[in-house]
């Protein structure tokens, strides 16, 4: 019987899943005896399988839509992120058998806005956040963590944000979904966080344009890699950031747990993900 570690990714459904082409590349990469693979797991038998992951042949895994929340309910413990987040999406089991949990989402954001533009650390006070489900709330703790004073929240549903705000804090501040383009004057960060612009849904209507010269655009979505979004700030001459990256660097830190290796963020493992994007 082997022992080369295995990890997966549990979600429903979980075919879309880019998670075993990012760490089959590393395991690969970094000629590590392990395996990852996928788990289509029912909601209603999640926290079942979860608790007895070890019991599966799984030393650990990543944890997608929509079990995030379950997660951190059914881990035995959960980093400051996770719990301030409100959800799980990475988890392992330790030495005593004990069920940890993580959430890597802010990690990645932040690592790959670091990577692409760092210049928004200079001087960027006002960053706006547009959405209010779980992505938000990760960018928002990314935020917070990275020192940024005043953040513009807006949602089409009020309600959603102002309720976000309220759990984060004096720093968000909720701005009407219709007011928003007066608001982005001065916003030096602009983050999207909605599905608006995916392939498939409405496009996002924002206007670029009242952006400052020197603006930042990120938008986690990833397909397509390109948003009309970005596509519309780098037209300006902004820099944009798309959400493949986000990806790619909140896998980093469980690939470390589970196999022992801090793997990196390569263009060649881009590269290879935007190839199984195209593929569809």
């Amino acid at each position: 019987m082997s022992t080369a570690p295995r990890a997966c990714v549990i979600g429903w459904p979980v075919e879309h899943s880019r998670s075993p082409a990012i760490h089959g590349y590393w395991l690969a990469h970094y000629g590590i005896d392990g395996a990852y693979t996928k788990e289509a797991v029912p909601p209603e038998n999640f926290p079942a399988f979860l608790s007895t992951l070890s019991e599966h042949g799984y030393v650990g895994a990543n944890v997608t839509l929509p079990h995030k929340e379950a997660a951190l309910r059914t881990v035995d413990d959960a980093d400051p992120a996770a719990r301030a987040i409100g959800a799980v999406n990475t988890v392992w089991v330790d030495e005593r058998g004990m069920l940890h949990g993580a959430n890597t989402d802010a990690y990645g954001f932040m690592t790959n806005l670091d990577a692409c533009a760092p210049e928004w650390r200079e001087g960027y006070d006002v960053a706006m956040v547009l959405g209010a489900g779980g992505a938000a709330r990760a960018i928002l703790h990314g935020l917070i963590e990275a020192g940024v004073p005043r953040i513009l929240l807006t949602n089409r549903t009020i309600a959603k944000a102002d309720t976000l705000a309220r759990d984060f804090g004096d720093s968000v501040q909720v701005v009407p979904w219709e007011d928003k383009d007066s608001a982005l004057s001065a916003c030096r960060l602009l983050v999207n966080t909605t599905s608006l612009g995916m392939a498939g849904q409405a496009p996002l209507d924002i206007m670029v344009s009242a952006l400052p010269a020197d603006a930042v655009v990120a938008d986690i979505v990833y397909v397509p890699l390109e948003t009309p979004l970005l596509a519309a700030a780098r037209a300006r001459g902004l820099t944009g950031v798309d959400g493949l990256g986000m990806l790619l660097h909140q896998a980093v830190p469980g690939f470390e747990r589970w196999f022992g290796v801090r793997p990196e963020v390569t263009p060649d493992l881009r590269a290879l993900v935007v190839a199984t994007l195209e593929a569809g």
